[in-house]
Order: C-alpha cells, then sequence, then structure tokens
C-alpha cells in the first residue's frame, strides 16, 4: 500500500480528489486547556487584562479552520458552508474546552479544520493568559465525530473498522 501524499518519485503531493463525488461534509473536533486557580477565575469574571478571552478565542478558531489550507501543506482549500466554536468553561477541573464544527459540500472532509480550529481557539487562549499563567496546559484535541464521504461516519467513542 503506497501513501497518498507522495509520487512515486517520492515527492511531496496533493491527493487529486477531482473523480470523487460532491457530499455534504462534517467534522467536530475538541480540546481543552487546564488553567491556574487565579487564572481560570478571572476569565471566568472577565477581568483578564488583554480583554474577553473566550469570545477573542471563538473568532480566532473560527479564522483557522478558514484558513487550514494555508496551514497544513497539503491540504485541500475548501469552501466552507459553516464554522462554529464553543467555549465551555469546566470548574472542577479549571478548564476551558473548546469545540470547532465545521460543515462543507466537497469532495475531502473537513476534519483538519476542526482540529486546527480547535487548536488555535486554545492557543488563543494561552495567549490571552499567559502574564497570569505560564504554566497552562493544552491537551486532548481530539476528532470527536465526522459525517460524510467515502469513508462514512466516524464517532470517536466506537469502534470503527
Amino acid at each position: 500500500m503506497g501513501f497518498t501524499h507522495i509520487d512515486a518519485e517520492g515527492n511531496a503531493r496533493m491527493v487529486d480528489v477531482g473523480g470523487k463525488a460532491v457530499t455534504q461534509r462534517t467534522a467536530v473536533a475538541e480540546g481543552k486547556i487546564r488553567l491556574s486557580g487565579e487564572c481560570f477565575a478571572l476569565v471566568e469574571a472577565g477581568r483578564m487584562k488583554k480583554g474577553d478571552v473566550l469570545g477573542v478565542a471563538q473568532v480566532a478558531g473560527i479564522m483557522a479552520a478558514k484558513k487550514n489550507a494555508e496551514l497544513i501543506p497539503l491540504c485541500h482549500t475548501l469552501l466552507l458552508t459553516s464554522v462554529s466554536v464553543k467555549l465551555e468553561l469546566l470548574h472542577d477541573t479549571r478548564e476551558v474546552r473548546a469545540e470547532c464544527t465545521v460543515k462543507c459540500d466537497g469532495k475531502t472532509g473537513v476534519e483538519m479544520e476542526a482540529l486546527t480550529g480547535v487548536s488555535v481557539a486554545l492557543l488563543t487562549v494561552y495567549d490571552m493568559c499567559k502574564a497570569v499563567d505560564k504554566r497552562m496546559v493544552i491537551g486532548g484535541i481530539r476528532l470527536v465525530e465526522k459525517h460524510g464521504g467515502k469513508s462514512g461516519d466516524f464517532y470517536f467513542g466506537e469502534q470503527n473498522v
């Protein structure tokens, strides 16, 4: 079995999706960032010096999903029909959970766009909070589910064959 992003001479290439059918594609990704108690309280109260951490992170995640093909070299440029980023404060663990949902009608999936959106949203939280807490930990970034395309549906919690 050969690699899809390498040609016969070993050169990088973008996969040719020209012959694939256009289908509705959806992907959902999530991740978290753990904050100190002080930092979490400031974010929750909206008192971080740089401004509205969650609002800025939400916009950053949306923008990143739209720019994915400029960041990941062999990804296709897609005409996205919808991008949403939700941020949730988890009090028990002092974490911010980010979830990014991306949709398009296209010939290739939107998993990378959703993962990029989550990653940049969390990095934005880090950037806006680093003056207070440099020990923040970003983790758990994963594809939660995807729909559409030849491989069908995927759910992280299910054994997919």
